[in-house]
């Protein structure tokens, strides 16, 4: 005999159906608060569910019964099976799941009276002995029994997990209920945090934080969120870089910083992109950008064997090797190497570049350069046939203004950026430490605001005074944690490694 509360139901919000269910817990609740049910919290569990299978997975049936395990447990109610005066619950906690046995003559007759009012998505306590089922399943032969929390929505249809895409972003706490998969994500997001925080701390840089508002946006080309302060009657933006900020602190004399920091970018939504995210942004004083894309490779491999146990990274059908050392070429090599038509000579030819783009169909603003229009086609044209480890360097002036001039040519800088799958993972370089230059490229980057360009960057003249007193040679390097965590996660899309991530209005 199998009761009703076996059969998953529908969320409240799928119609009447749903509001009737939600009608009757309410109804229920009604007459637990009558009978004096007061949302208990002086149970206290003595064992996780997953702590209770690693200790007792080799127990078999007479050396549970010979020791006599007592535990406590707690969780929410997964799945309910009636059969006459029996009944298995299993109760989910943070580290998995447990069997509960619930059974007339086994517990006090007003407790299996009450529990059989309890549904699915119910937070209950059960306090018992170990012991294994006919079918050899570790369970808790529950000598009490009490509700925590009355839930009032039910649980989405569980056969398959809850897989409707908008539901799970949008109500992102029904996903973690129903699937371990989008639970495991998260867990090793984490890792991947605690990861990176403990690899720098080991070669001796600082944690800082630095201003969410700022009063010039600075630090990245990305178009801000613009907010007000009362109190100070200013206009002040989100950060689209701590940049800035953390090379003041080099100038201060804090040779080695990082920030695992939220950047804002009033940028469009896709698979791969989000108005907030998280960045890994470091500086270190008496280095260069090869020194940062060594380190950067080193930390990569060594993520993946902590994470994976293995060099090799698959993604999305792919397999990565990241022992192998990770290809560096320069922009022009691959803007010439996949767009054959363009004479490699013709590199820096703007009419010859303009044209190329118009092939394209790459709309081009009038005040761009050989710089911009270079790398708009490697964008449209490479970017996304770098599937394997890949730095590209050799990025021009024009569109890198912060980083340092090359030595061997002025038209580009010393700054790269590591590609795999097609996707920008992580932008870094030599950084810019001449005031005067950087004065001037921020008159250049005004100049572009004021023909149109809104990704293009303030003046602030705070940085330049701090350049002025003297930074150090530099390098610096940003990652984008959330594409990381992709990579590691196997996720197609970044909605899939933020807890909440931001979406159009439903049905917008």
């Amino acid at each position: 005999m199998t009761s009703d509360k076996d059969t998953p139901q529908p969320p409240a919000e799928a119609g009447s159906t749903g509001e009737r269910l939600v009608a009757e817990r309410r109804r229920k609740l009604g007459e637990l608060r009558a009978a004096g049910f007061a949302f208990p919290n002086r149970l206290r569990r003595t064992a996780l569910a997953g702590q209770i299978h690693t200790t007792y997975e080799a127990h078999g049936v007479e050396a549970l019964e010979a020791e006599g395990v007592e535990v406590a447990v707690g969780g929410r109610v997964m799945a309910r099976r009636v059969m006459g005066k029996t009944t298995f619950l299993k109760l989910q906690d943070r580290s998995g799941q447990i069997q509960v046995l619930l059974q007339v003559g086994a517990l006090p007759e007003p407790d299996y009276r009450a529990s059989k009012g309890w549904d699915l998505g119910d937070i209950v306590w059960a306090q018992g002995r170990l012991f294994r089922t006919r079918t050899g399943e570790l369970t808790v032969r529950a000598a009490q029994v009490t509700l925590l929390v009355k839930s009032l929505r039910p649980l989405p249809e569980k056969f398959h997990g809850l897989t409707d895409q908008e539901t799970r972003y949008r109500q992102r706490y029904l996903d973690l209920i129903m699937n371990e998969e989008s639970r495991e994500v998260f867990r090793r997001r984490s890792r991947v945090v605690q990861f990176l925080r403990s690899y720098l701390d080991a070669m001796d840089f600082l944690e800082v934080e630095t201003p969410m508002m700022q009063a010039v946006p600075g630090g990245a080309m990305a178009r801000p969120f613009v907010t007000h302060h009362n109190a100070l009657d200013r206009q002040l933006y989100l950060r689209v870089a701590p940049e800035l900020y953390l090379k003041r602190l080099v100038v201060g004399g804090f040779e080695r910083v990082y920030e695992l920091n939220r950047n804002f970018r009033n940028e469009g939504i896709s698979t791969q992109h989000n108005p907030e995210f998280t960045m890994l942004e470091l500086y270190m004083a008496y280095a260069d950008h090869q020194v940062l894309m060594d380190m950067l490779e080193q930390m990569l491999r060594s993520l993946a064997e902590l994470l994976l146990g293995t060099a090799t990274v698959s993604y999305q059908g792919g397999g990565y090797d990241f022992a192998a050392p990770f290809r560096r070429a320069s922009i022009e090599e691959l803007v010439a190497e996949h767009n054959p038509r363009l004479d490699r000579r013709q590199l820096r030819d703007v009419a010859a570049l303009r044209e190329h783009c118009a092939t394209l169909g790459i709309a081009v603003q009038h005040a761009w350069g050989a710089g911009k229009l270079l790398t708009e086609i490697f964008e449209k044209t490479a970017e996304h046939r770098l599937l394997a480890p890949t730095y590209v360097t050799g990025f021009p002036a024009e569109v890198s203004p912060l980083a340092r001039r090359s030595d061997a040519d002025a038209f580009l800088t010393d700054r790269f950026e590591l590609y795999i799958h097609g996707r920008e993972i992580a932008n870094g370089f030599s950084e810019l430490n001449d005031a005067e230059d950087q004065a001037e490229r921020f008159q250049a980057q005004l100049r572009q605001k004021s023909a149109g360009d809104e990704e293009a960057m303030s003046y602030d003249e705070d940085y330049i005074a701090a350049l002025e007193h003297g930074l150090p040679p530099t390098a610096g390097l940003g990652v984008g944690v959330d594409r990381l965590v992709m990579l590691f996660t196997d996720s197609a899309s970044i909605r899939d490694v933020l807890l909440f991530p931001h979406l159009r209005d439903a049905g917008g």
